[in-house]
């Protein structure tokens, strides 16, 4: 009897322990991840450079485009507030304040001229929204391009730049 419980014994001492192998090729593996993200990371920030204009002449043109022919400043009008129904259910509404960032004064009477045109056409855009399309960030960017697209085809000789929005609020 002796004799088999010292066999038992020794069969048990000769058993694979997987465990004692895993936890050393677990922290390799780690340590090897840990190391190739470190090195792409530095590779990618080392010899990052800022992009420059490489032709001189172009730099010069530039120049001197705008020594005769001035830089134009944007004239900023800023439109009275929009509190418009969203399309969708349930129902909400949108509460705007605009800015439109216009090329020049001669663009900018326009739209004033024009104000009462401008103000119906930003209404049906805001109309025909749902709270989904402008929830995110990328929906606000869609609609300030609308706005300044449908702006740019109803107007003759004004350019609308850019639409700021002021407050944006929707209940």
């Amino acid at each position: 009897m002796a004799e088999k419980d010292g066999a038992a014994a020794e069969g048990s001492a000769k058993k694979f322990d997987a465990s004692k192998i895993m936890l050393p090729l677990f922290v390799i593996t780690n340590l090897a991840v840990l190391g190739a993200g470190s090195f792409m990371t530095y590779k990618a920030t080392l010899g990052w450079v800022r992009p420059t204009v490489r032709e001189p002449a172009a730099i010069e043109q530039l120049r001197a485009e705008r020594e005769t022919e001035g830089v134009r400043d944007s004239v900023l009008y800023t439109m009275p507030t929009f509190t418009v129904n969203l399309d969708g259910q349930p129902r909400r509404l949108i509460r705007v304040s605009l800015t439109l960032a216009m090329l020049d004064k001669d663009g900018f009477e326009e739209v004033v001229r024009n104000s009462p045109a401008a103000r119906d056409s930003i209404v049906r855009i805001l109309n025909s929204k749902t709270y989904d399309d402008i929830e995110m960030i990328q929906g606000k960017l869609f609609l300030k391009d609308q706005i300044a697209v449908t702006l740019n085809r109803s107007l003759k000789d004004g350019v609308v730049k850019d639409v700021y929005f002021g407050d944006f609020l929707v209940q």
